[in-house]
This record gives C-alpha cells, structure tokens and sequence, in this order.
C-alpha cells in the first residue's frame, strides 16, 4: 500500500470534505533528519521480509530515522485501516477488506519479527477495528503469547484501542496475557474530543486503564496526550489529576504534527520550556515516569523508559 501523502488522504473519506488547513511551518526543536543510516535500512528490510506494519510508517513518525536506525519499530497489527475517523491521525480509515476477521498469522510473524530484531523491549500497537466482536482483545492476547515463547527475556508493551464496542470480559483477555505495560492514550482534552476524537469517549478511556490496575496491580499503565490542538494549561493539567485517580504510571506529552491539510490543524507549536514545566507539575502529581518534550511519542525510547519505570516503582516500595 502507498504511503505518499497523496493516497493517504484519498483513504481518508471522512477528512475529505474538510476545507485545506495550511500546514504551520516547524520550528527549529521540532525539526528532525531524513533516515538514511545503515540501521534503518537493516530495519526497514526486516519488517518487509515479515509483511509487518508499523505505525512508524503508518502515522509518519518523526522520530521514525532514529529509532530505526538502532532496530526499534512499533508494531502495528489488525491491519493497516482504521474504523475510526479521529481528525489528528495520518493512519488510513475505512471499512477494513475483510471485515469482523483477523489474520491469524499474524501473531506469529510479530514474535519472529521481534526474535530477528533482537529486541529487549517491544511495542506492539493496533489500528481500531470496531468491525471485530472482542475489539481484537484476543488477537492482542495471541501475539504476547508469541512473543513469549520465541523471545522469553523480552518485555512487552502494548499500546491499545479503548474497545469501547467490544463484548464484555475483554479486557480480562487481554489483561491474562500479562504484558508488561499496558498503554492507552487519552490523545487530547476532553473538552477536543468532539473535533479531534469523535468516536472515542473520554472517561471510558480512563476508567479502560483503571481496570488495567484493579485486575492486575503489577501490570504497568501509560497514557499520552498531545498538546497544540487548542488546549489551554489548565485542561492539561486536570488530564493529570485525572489520569493519577485513575492510577496511571506513566504519563507522555508530546506536540501535535498536522499529517496533512485535510487534517485538524496545529493551534501552535509549545516551547520546550513549557514541556518542562509540564514534566515538573506531572512528577509533582506523583507520576513514576514522565516524558514531556516536543518529539515525545508514545513509542520513542520505550525500552529505556521502561527501565527507569521499573527502578521508579522499586525505589517507592523500598520507602
């Protein structure tokens, strides 16, 4: 499938109607470097030979050059559409070709695909697929599963949809496979949801990650947002408050990045001192690990925050 920004936009039907927004030219912090190193291309072919998806490519990451050139990618599985229509996202949105079905292979590429990478921490992600009775809870399950068994000393994140249309005990299946964390982002304010997450509801996507913690207390949880939407300091920081009722881990914030003219547009570019204030307020909140920083994306430099989140909970029981 393409993924020149000319056929992205023609696989967004619901953007379409949506009149040209002109794209806000970066600002020197957010500007990154081309990938053309020898560890992106070994990447790159890695993820071809095992017909992978990633959302590296898939949400046009920016960070996409550096994390591929050290054999980090985001698996992205259930397919490359989406059935959903948030206005932020670059991933393509429609009805999936094979409706209510997964294929079933798919795990297992994911944990081959990982075993050749050598990865020491994994992070694996979904497209919404509302199309499928469980919301695609068991196929995640699956691919943990995989995982495990070909690359045992391996850690685990999964990045989730909120099924907010999937059948009850969901959750439980997903939640039995044991990842090591478990994220769910929030994306924006509740008070943005109408214009830039109309299909998602904003307090079933906490109340998502505050079962995570109910079922399994040792199960770590994330959440993220993205700022320069529109929203105002104090929203931000009721996200935190709300976030940390809900007992979440881990909190990102990273700015938003208008994938194309028919998408929501950037409201402005935030200053990466404002980001620090951010990180400041959020561990003051009680957060065992926070990134806030203009490139911050749910994915990027996972393993090594990982391992400070791990030595975060440690530290606090050890009070």
């Amino acid at each position: 499938m393409s993924r020149d920004l000319k056929d992205k936009a023609q696989r967004h039907p619901e953007k379409a109607h949506k009149a040209d927004t002109p794209i806000l030219r970066k600002p020197s912090w957010i500007r990154v470097k081309a990938p053309t190193s020898q560890g992106y291309r070994d990447t790159a072919k890695i993820m071809r030979e095992h017909q992978m998806t990633t959302v590296c490519e898939e949400a046009g990451c920016p960070n996409v050059g550096e994390c591929w050139s050290q054999g980090h990618a985001t698996m992205m599985i259930m397919g490359e559409i989406c059935t959903r229509g948030c206005t932020f996202c670059n991933i393509a949105t429609g009805r999936p070709e094979t409706p209510g079905e997964l294929d079933v292979f798919e795990p297992g590429r994911v944990a081959n695909a990982v075993e050749k990478l050598g990865l020491s921490h994994v992070v694996v992600t979904s497209v919404d697929r509302d199309d499928v009775k469980d919301g695609g809870a068991e196929h995640f399950a699956q691919t943990i599963r995989a995982i495990r068994h070909r690359s045992p000393d391996t850690t685990i994140e999964i990045l989730t949809p909120d099924f907010l249309h999937a059948t009850p005990g969901y959750l439980e299946v997903v939640v039995e496979a044991k990842p090591d964390v478990f994220n769910h982002n929030l994306e924006t304010v509740p008070g943005l949801y109408p214009e830039v997450r109309p299909g998602a509801r904003y307090f079933h996507s906490l109340r998502l990650l505050e079962r995570v913690k109910e079922l399994d207390p040792t199960i770590f949880t994330k959440s993220g947002i993205m700022v320069g939407l529109g929203e105002d300091k104090q929203a931000v920081h009721q996200v935190m408050d709300d976030m940390r009722a809900a007992d979440i881990d881990f909190l990102t914030i990273g700015q938003y990045l208008q994938p194309s003219s028919k998408h929501h547009a950037v409201d402005r570019f935030v200053t990466p001192e404002e980001f620090a204030s951010y990180e400041k307020a959020a561990y003051g909140k009680g957060f065992l690990m926070v990134s806030a920083t203009p490139l911050t994306r749910s994915s990027y430099h996972a393993g090594e925050d990982f391992a400070r989140l791990r030595a975060a909970r440690l530290a606090k029981l050890a009070k």
